[in-house]
């Protein structure tokens, strides 16, 4: 069949616009070299569903070194599609840019903040493709943030649309952070941390898996997931070019962490919110589709295929009402894992419709470490008068005990599962050590001393508490000191050197020191006797002789040894279903 000339023109328009968006594999690159100011071409994206549009480009000039030595950018004007009234877009990063069918670079940056022109930054893709020799010879996880940008005085055009920047500096877009099943208490919480990283955090969706979510072209959005589930947590990027089974997709990075391995998705774009201070693209999450696998300055590069394990976190929500399960599946990195567990836990916490602010948690977990004993987590938390949602105070304590093993410097540990299961109590459950005496001011070893202790509750009557206390058979003569405390107070003074734990020489060491700490819901009644005490890794040695504290000190035992002037010969502790705070000391002659 012939075609009549008048739809001659029309349909090898459509070919030569359709060229750069299918072909996708070794696409043919425009040389850096060549690029100057008032070159045209165009560039394509995402504004709504799937539908790629095109974008016109036209070059302002060259900024040489821009982004560090030898990382030119290359600076354009876009027009067309709904570019005059979106302007850059966040989500718009890594859009690729073509000149003569050729391709040249992607969208990665912009000039500050309510700027009107729809002025970008585009990365040369020869600084992109430059990962691939960073992927053939990885020299290990990097951990540096993305490199700083700077403006530079350029003659002619150029120079005038940096200067419409009022000094601003040239930076990454941001990339889009899509929540869903979030609750408005956590975004407003943990936002300003991912914002922190460049991302624009936002509510979001997830869409049904579809058979050709990793038939992907430039132009199409991808998700980088960092948490699914119950909770899901997805960064957003548009793809600039296909290699094989690798994609390179953003142009700048995401957090700059150099070789990682996150859950890479397929995006779809709800639509694009215009807005003066930042436009963005709202996004829903598709089903998998392989993993992202370098995270450096110039791009992010995922790889088609299988999806790398997640870390299981369950957190079980009882309130006087009822009670929720909620499950979430956490990406493995030491710098993000240990936020995200601590998101995952306070969402889990807020969303629950019993919860209100005054209440007391009671937390007892766990962290499931292959070949290692569990990490225990029991504590419990209550309301302060400080303006900090009650389970904020829950959730860093997670992340801290979290970070300390996930970042330990003695193994990489295998972490299998976290479980937090939550009890929330309708009052502020606390009190304060008010007094403390003994029934008898003397005593001889093997005697028992009934210990009363003065407790003022929160907003109630003070009671009175009474323990009883047995002198060791192995007391020596003389005076010795009776503490009534809180967990923490006891807790510094065994080891009143921050950063001990460095000094350890293994994961299970480190392990045995976190289960060891006391719960703070608990009241302690602990004698101490005026003989020293050698914390020597995780080990206590008390009523040391001089003698050996000599020889240990010629050894120089590696890590050292920390000594302490008093030693523990005795420590009680009672239950109190309360958060104890406060301190206690008392004088008993031994005869």
């Amino acid at each position: 069949m012939r075609l009549r000339p008048s739809l001659l023109l029309p349909c090898l328009l459509t070919f030569c616009l359709a060229v750069p968006l299918f072909a996708a594999q070794n696409p043919v690159t425009f040389p850096l070299n060549d690029i100057h100011a008032g070159m045209k071409g165009i560039a394509y994206t995402i504004f709504t569903g799937d539908q790629v549009e095109k974008m016109d480009v036209t070059v302002l000039g060259v900024l040489k070194n821009a982004m560090g030595p030898k990382q030119d950018v290359i600076l354009v004007e876009l027009s067309g599609a709904d570019v005059a009234k979106t302007g850059v877009v966040a989500g718009m990063s890594g859009s690729p840019v073509y000149f003569d069918g050729k391709l040249a670079g992607a969208i990665s940056l912009k000039i500050g903040t309510f700027t009107k022109d729809a002025v970008a930054g585009v990365t040369p893709i020869q600084n992109m493709f430059a990962i691939q020799k960073a992927m053939a010879n990885p020299p290990g996880n990097t951990n540096g943030a993305p490199a700083a940008f700077s403006t530079i005085s350029q003659s002619g055009a150029a120079s005038q649309k940096v200067a419409l920047g009022d000094g601003r500096f040239l930076v990454p877009i941001e990339t889009p952070l899509v929540f869903s099943g979030v609750m408005p208490q956590t975004l407003a919480l943990f936002g300003k941390q991912f914002h922190a990283y460049g991302m624009s955090t936002m509510v979001g969706g997830n869409a049904s898996p579809r058979p050709d979510d990793a038939k992907l072209k430039p132009g199409d959005m991808v998700g980088m997931e960092l948490v699914s589930g119950d909770l899901s947590m997805d960064a957003g990027c548009t793809v600039t070019a296909i290699v094989g089974d690798e994609v390179f997709v953003c142009g700048h990075p995401l957090f700059g962490f150099g070789s990682v391995a996150l859950p890479m998705t397929r995006g779809h774009v709800v639509t694009t919110l215009a807005s003066s201070l930042e436009s963005t693209k709202i996004m829903n999450s598709g089903g998998p589709i392989g993993t992202i696998t370098e995270d450096r300055v110039t791009a992010v590069v995922g790889r088609i295929g299988a999806s790398p394990p997640t870390l299981p976190v369950e957190v079980n929500v009882t309130t006087p009402t009822e009670q929720r399960h909620f499950h979430f599946n956490v990406v493995q990195n030491p710098k993000l894992t240990p936020l995200l567990v601590a998101v995952a836990a306070y969402n889990g916490i807020v969303s629950n419709t019993s919860y209100t602010e005054g209440t007391t948690l009671q937390l007892n977990g766990h962290i499931d470490i292959a070949g290692h004993p569990s990490v225990e987590l029991r504590d419990m938390f209550s309301p302060t008068d400080l303006p900090i949602p009650n389970g904020y105070q829950l959730a860093v304590a997670v992340q801290s005990a979290f970070a300390s093993i996930y970042t330990n410097p003695y193994e990489q540990p295998k972490v299998e599962k976290v479980t937090l299961n939550v009890t929330s109590r309708s009052e502020n459950r606390w009190a304060a050590i008010d007094g403390a005496w003994s029934n008898k001011s003397e005593a001889q070893p093997g005697e028992t001393l009934r210990i009363k202790v003065l407790l003022r509750p929160y907003r109630g009557v003070p009671f009175l508490r009474e323990i009883p206390l047995t002198i060791p058979a192995q007391a020596a003569r003389g005076n010795l000191q009776i503490l009534v405390s809180d967990a923490s107070s006891l807790d510094r003074m065994r080891d009143p050197f921050p950063g001990a734990s460095a000094h350890l020489q293994d994961l299970n060491e480190l392990i045995r020191v976190i289960n060891r700490e006391r719960q703070n819901d608990r009241l302690y009644v602990t004698l101490l006797q005026n003989s020293p005490t050698l914390l020597v890794e995780d080990k206590e040695l008390p009523n040391v002789p001089a003698s050996e504290i000599n020889v240990l000190d010629q050894r120089r035992v590696p890590g050292g040894a920390q000594m302490l002037f008093q030693s523990v010969i005795g420590e009680h502790s009672v239950p109190m279903s309360q958060v104890i705070t406060g301190q206690q000391y008392l004088s008993i002659a031994i005869k």
